[in-house]
């Protein structure tokens, strides 16, 4: 065997393997890599959208409806693992706490309908009715606003505003007679004490949950000493002051047994409105919206307060604007997270994609091994076709046909794997037949010589053998 023919040959397969072998752990890497990034994406995305938000809600006293019903609502967030979150401040009255949600100090607040109105504020749910109801002694009938008119009148009511909503509906100035005729009642006298004192009419403005839990109206009823009253201008003086509701007392509301009153009963009202800054996010009022409405037995006072939260009016017309938030979700029209931010996910996805092509760049260019052309492996082939005429043996010839084997079995392998390109294939191709078909040339010529010169051999045997005889 000749020195060229021993010529040590590339390690082609070894360096293959090596490349495969490091190309695939960076992969590995590589998607570990991936994952990660796409659970921290995923993760903030999540938080970005699931961020807890802090609302300020102004109440009035802290032992008021207000400050209670906002208690719950703190505690029913809370126990709903919502995102929102209450910060509750209270004020000295509600008056106070009205000022502060107009110098938009806060996003939430309880407000009476007969109350200064914030041109910011919107409606979320209406908490409470309060019913005028229009009492006189027993007999007595009151059958309209004129003859009302003419009566000394009790107001019983938490505080003045209810005796300047009884002069203002009846249309009395503010005189020092009209002071005189409507006066407010003194805390805790009954229709009794108030009718022995002069009075003729008493109106008492109270919440529908309290007067329907209020037990002294049945007592009233069984001695006979009262005559509750319709309102028969109800549904004008509602038309006429858009702060006024038409209102029902339903039989039997203030006594069950006997029945009072004996068959349903016109009369006006005004309303609780829980409302929000104008500003707020309709996501936010939704979100928000959602929770009242799913868990309003949580949010009932124990004195009834809130015990019938009734949906916002959502008509254009409405005395207080719902908030859009609030009027998509009762009017069944919430849009779902991919009609929210289709927009914005269009955008996020068009961001990620040019982010993960770059990082795919980055990883051909940085992290991945460069593959190896094809055309760049004919230098290897050729170097074998340079040896294949200094191969005087058989033997030669097969470890440079195992060489030339190896070498396309590592390019293929190379290509699956993507460690070799198929750029320069063609090139590639034209090498490894030619020097293949070198090596078959160069067998035939053995084989040939070899045949010549073996029968010459037993020739000059044969004949010496001859001699010898």
């Amino acid at each position: 065997m000749s020195a060229e023919a021993a010529t040590p040959h590339p390690k082609m397969p070894r360096r293959r393997m090596r490349a495969v072998k490091s190309n695939r752990t960076q992969i590995l890497l590589f998607s570990i890599l991936t994952l990660v990034l796409t659970a921290a994406v995923v993760w903030g995305g999540r938080t970005l959208l699931r961020n807890s938000e802090t609302l300020v809600f102004a109440v009035g006293d802290t032992s008021g409806p207000e400050a209670r019903f906002a208690a719950g609502l703190a505690t029913v967030l809370k126990n709903n693992s919502s995102r929102l979150r209450l910060k509750i401040v209270p004020n000295g009255d509600n008056a106070k706490a009205l000022s502060q949600f107009d110098r938009k100090e806060a996003h939430l607040a309880i407000l009476r309908t007969d109350a200064r109105i914030p041109p910011r504020a919107r409606a979320l749910a209406i908490l409470e009715h309060d019913l005028l109801l229009l009492i006189s002694p027993n007999g007595k009938k009151i059958k309209s606003i004129a003859e009302l008119k003419k009566k000394k009148i009790a107001v019983v009511a938490d505080n003045e505003s209810g005796a300047a909503l009884v002069r203002n509906i009846l249309e009395l100035s503010d005189n020092p007679d009209a002071a005189a005729r409507v006066q407010m009642a003194p805390p805790g006298a009954t229709f009794d004490q108030l009718f022995a004192a002069g009075f003729g009419a008493v109106i008492k403005i109270a919440h529908a949950s309290q007067i329907v839990k209020d037990k002294s109206y049945a007592q009233y009823a069984r001695r006979g000493s009262f005559t509750l009253n319709a309102i028969d201008s109800a549904k004008a003086i509602a038309r006429k002051y858009p702060a006024i509701s038409e209102e029902t007392v339903a039989t039997g509301m203030l006594s069950a047994s006997p029945a009072v009153p004996a068959e349903d009963v016109e009369t006006i009202g005004l309303e609780w409105l829980l409302v929000a800054q104008s500003r707020l996010s309709t996501t936010t009022v939704g979100d928000l919206a959602r929770i009242i409405y799913e868990n309003k037995a949580e949010l009932a006072l124990p004195d009834g307060f809130a015990s019938k939260i009734e949906p916002a009016e959502t008509d254009k017309d409405a005395f207080v604007v719902a908030h859009p938030g609030a009027a998509e979700y009762i009017n069944d029209e919430t849009k779902s997270f991919v009609e929210r931010y289709s927009d914005l996910m269009y955008v996020a996805l068009l961001a990620l994609s040019i982010i993960g092509s770059i990082f795919a760049a980055i990883y051909a260019k940085v992290t991945r091994i460069a593959p190896e052309k094809a055309s760049q492996l004919a230098t290897a082939i050729l170097d074998i076709g340079e040896r294949v005429e200094y191969a005087n043996s058989l033997d030669a010839l097969d470890e440079l046909q195992d060489e030339l084997e190896a070498i396309l079995r590592g390019v293929v392998i190379g290509l699956r794997d993507g460690t070799i390109s198929s750029d320069g294939l063609d090139t590639f191709k034209l090498g490894y037949e030619f020097v293949r078909d070198e090596i078959g040339l160069r067998r035939e010529h053995l084989k040939r010589h070899a045949a010549h010169d073996h029968p010459q051999d037993d020739k000059v045997v044969v004949v010496k053998t001859a001699q010898s005889a």
